[in-house]
């Protein structure tokens, strides 16, 4: 069905972390159409970056000619997974996770083609048949291919029950036959021989495919991505000012954007092989290049404006390049008003303000400044600016400097930036 080989140009991308049989299903999808899922429960009203992995994965694989099954946890977000969780999850309510099931399908629709033809995605939820199950039946059926003794040595179940102040549930405990079940299922209704997902979730496919091997003696097979984590041991997409959403209500894509341009200057070109669809061959000549001038900082931005564009679609990357030419090279033509509501939500800090005597007052209430006389020195010594002008001595603000008559940039130097709203 292929020309090419997709299981080795994932693994040269570095995007395989487990995966069963490979060379079976290697040939597999080069020649025959196959299905594949990857599940997502609502744990909340949107998608991570942690989720990026997985669905840019089903992408390639649909791009490859296989249909991708998008498999949202409806029933399942109700127990929790469990699997490396320090704690056991708070238990969400129905209406909550109705909610955000909806929004969720809503960002994934995004990522995949829904209408393609014979490959075209699906979305399914899979409280379809979880809220249909017998209990006494699910146990019977499902229940007694399990051993007590394998699924305790689970190394996600394991973790837990060996720290004394923690332990798990049964509820949490049961999780992994629910997600087995799925595979199960999919494999059944809708011809899935392949799931995939994080390098945590390892446990949990491997489940499936052993209740389908038990129950109908068919092969199939599992394919995780790399967990990220990042050097200082949070997970990727996690900062000290929290977690990077995919939904712009909530990470908006100026911080989005600039998320990857902080990343490690190691992780760039890895980054662009397992985030982007550049071929590795580009990325291998910019690698080379790497310490010729600033190419580390125009490779970031070349990652940044792919991923950005990915996720929040070309507009929004136009605005977030407008707000990044007005911070850092002081260009004021192109920004629009609607570029200062990104701005506002969580670029830069802001403050609301009626009347303002001064500049130095505002430095100091801006936290630009600790103290008026702070202030005056920092004005003295060319280090503020206004709407990008440097300004050189103390300063009554007027209504020239109230851009769409609303918006005054402070900034102390390149990086510290503060907002006034008029």
């Amino acid at each position: 069905m292929s020309e090419f080989n997709l299981i080795k140009r994932l693994r040269n991308r570095g995007l395989i972390s487990h995966i069963t049989n490979e060379d079976n299903l290697s040939t597999l999808i080069q020649n025959k159409r196959i299905s594949l899922y990857c599940g997502f429960d609502p744990t909340d009203e949107s998608l991570h970056i942690g989720h990026l992995l997985p669905l840019i994965t089903l992408r390639r694989f649909q791009i490859a000619g296989h249909r991708p099954i998008v498999l949202v946890g409806g029933a399942t977000s109700l127990i929790g997974d469990p699997s490396f969780k320090e704690k056991e999850r708070i238990f969400n309510t129905n209406n909550n996770i109705n909610k955000w099931t909806e929004k969720i399908s809503k960002q994934i629709s995004s990522f995949l083609d829904f209408n393609c033809g014979e490959n075209s995605a699906l979305l399914l939820n899979n409280n379809i048949w979880f809220n249909n199950i017998n209990i006494l039946s699910f146990l019977r059926d499902v229940g007694k291919y399990f051993s007590i003794n394998t699924m305790i040595n689970r190394a996600a179940v394991k973790k837990r029950i060996t720290r004394p102040d923690q332990g798990i549930s049964f509820t949490e405990f049961s999780y992994n036959l629910l997600q087995a079940y799925d595979f199960f299922i999919l494999n059944k209704q809708y011809e899935v021989v392949l799931q995939i997902g994080g390098a945590d979730q390892w446990g949990n496919i491997s489940s499936g495919m052993h209740l389908i091997h038990r129950r109908s003696k068919k092969e199939v097979y599992g394919l995780t991505v790399p967990l990220l984590i990042q050097s200082n041991g949070m997970k990727f997409g996690k900062t000290e000012s929290g977690t990077i959403w995919l939904d712009a209500n909530k990470t908006s894509p100026y911080k989005f954007y600039q998320f990857w341009m902080n990343i490690e200057d190691e992780n760039v070109y890895h980054f662009l092989k397992i985030f982007t669809f550049i071929k590795i061959v580009e990325i291998n000549k910019r690698e080379q290049k790497k310490h010729i001038n600033n190419q580390i900082i125009d490779d970031k931005s070349f990652l940044a404006k792919n991923i950005t564009q990915l996720v929040h679609g070309k507009e929004n990357l136009l605005a977030v390049e407008r707000i990044t030419e007005f911070l850092f090279f002081k260009n004021i033509t192109n920004i629009q008003e609607s570029d200062f509501q990104q701005l506002k939500k969580d670029g830069i800090p802001f403050i609301k303000v009626n009347q303002m005597k001064d500049l130095q007052e505002a430095l100091v209430l801006t936290s630009l400044a600790q103290s008026r006389t702070q202030a005056k020195n920092m004005i003295i010594s060319n280090s503020i600016s206004i709407n990008t002008q440097k300004i050189r001595k103390n300063h009554i603000f007027n209504n020239q400097d109230k851009l769409f008559g609303k918006f005054t940039l402070l900034s102390r130097g390149k990086k510290n930036h503060s907002l006034l709203c008029w």
